[in-house]
């Protein structure tokens, strides 16, 4: 599944990257944004602090340090309930200690003097209920101060920004996706077309990459379909042609007076014209790509069908099946297969006998007693591959039945066991 949707899934994992990098990037500009904020207005405390310290140092009255704030619209709070509410409930933005220094002028005996007195301030600047605070305390005393113009940090700006970037990201990839849409209709008509489809379009009059290839895939079609047709054509004309001399060979045959001679040509004729069969059936094979001739069948039928097809004697065949097992098959080429395996086991066996049964696996077994093949099983797949030239074989039968279990999605297997060679459908 993953391999399918490949090219969806980078996509994807590119959008999610580039979203969590955009997220990512946005959460840290948000924090220094609003960090340098706090900082920029925290700077107010420094004229609070020099009016709230001259306040002290003159000891004016309340009237008077009320009415030098509220020039900066700075409001003394005096309401209790008020106050402890912000002790409580307010959001500390910010905290700083600093000293004020106070410069006096003295006189005593020895005469006039300089006096510095420092004190130890700490300002915090608070948020509560969408309003800015200041809090001056000093050892001796305290005040709640209220700013009447600074806000707190809005992140409302930021958050339409990275909205805006988001929403472009995400209408990005819809419009790749848009894009890819061609592509995946594109896949499924070449799936179409590999499994037998030959009337499948191509054609499209999208003018990018994906609609050149398309149509590059029609002209490519029309070209294999031309191919195809050419083929057919070709071999069935060839069998027809084969079949005709061979036919009137037959039958000339017959009319010879040596019965040696006759029995000679008979068997060149009869070994050709199996020959000419056995080249249909595997250009059927190879060009057979429509599953829907496949059905189920009880597999000892089928057994029984090879059986008649290759005129042996029933007692020369052990068939070791029960009668409810079934296989979904293309009867005839099915049929053919288990025919040569039981032609195969029977002329290469040592006592003339074949086995059929299936194993532990589930799997349809031919065993016959003889000697362990000289080679591996791959060379006797081959075409025109036999062992002994001396046997009535043309080298297309063992390949003629690997080409029809690969139709049907299974491989040719062999094994030897204690003087017994196992041919094995799996």
């Amino acid at each position: 599944m993953i391999k399918k949707n490949a090219v969806l899934i980078t996509v994807l994992f590119a959008l999610s990257v580039a979203l969590v990098s955009i997220s990512a990037i946005f959460w840290e500009f948000y924090k220094l944004n609003k960090q340098q904020y706090i900082d920029h207005i925290f700077t107010k405390y420094s004229v609070i602090a020099q009016i709230y310290r001259e306040h002290m140092q003159r000891s004016s009255s309340e009237i008077m340090l009320e009415a030098n704030l509220a020039v900066y619209d700075l409001f003394i709070i005096k309401d209790k309930q008020e106050t402890k509410s912000l002790l409580e409930k307010a959001k500390v933005l910010k905290k700083e200690g600093f000293k004020s220094y106070d410069t006096s002028l003295m006189i005593n005996k020895q005469g006039l003097f300089t006096k510095n007195t420092v004190t130890n301030l700490e300002a915090t600047m608070l948020e509560y209920q969408k309003r800015i605070y200041f809090h001056i305390a000093s050892p001796d005393s305290e005040v709640f101060i209220k700013d009447e113009v600074l806000k707190p940090y809005s992140y409302i700006n930021m958050l339409y920004s990275y909205s805006m970037i988001f929403l472009i990201i995400a209408f990005s990839f819809v419009l790749v996706l848009q894009k890819l849409r061609p592509l995946i209709r594109l896949r499924k008509k070449i799936a179409l077309y590999g499994n037998g489809d030959m009337d499948i379009s191509f054609k499209t009059r999208n003018i990018d990459e994906i609609g050149a290839v398309a149509n590059e895939l029609e002209n490519t079609k029309e070209k294999i379909n031309t191919i195809l047709e050419s083929r057919t054509l070709f071999l069935r004309n060839l069998m027809h042609e084969l079949k005709t001399p061979i036919a009137k060979g037959t039958i000339a045959t017959q009319m010879l007076q040596e019965q040696k001679q006759r029995d000679r040509f008979t068997s060149i004729f009869t070994r050709l014209e199996t020959l000419v069969e056995e080249f249909a059936m595997i250009e059927e094979v190879t060009s057979l790509g429509d599953a829907t001739e496949f059905k189920e069948y009880r597999l000892v039928d089928v057994i029984d069908g090879a059986i008649d097809m290759a005129m042996v004697e029933r007692e020369r065949v052990g068939v070791m099946i029960q009668a409810d097992v079934k296989e979904k098959v293309n009867y005839r080429l099915y049929t053919t297969a288990i025919k040569n395996m039981i032609d195969n086991g029977i002329k290469y066996s040592d006592d003339g006998y074949i086995k059929i049964l299936i194993n532990d696996r589930g799997e349809l077994c031919f065993e016959s007693k003889g000697e362990c093949l000289k080679h591996p099983l791959q060379y006797y797949i081959e075409p025109f591959t036999k062992e002994n030239p001396s046997k009535n074989s043309f080298g297309l039968g063992l390949y003629l039945v690997d080409s029809i279990l690969k139709v049907h999605g299974k491989v040719l297997a062999h094994e030897y066991e204690n003087g017994i060679n196992r041919f094995i459908f799996a």
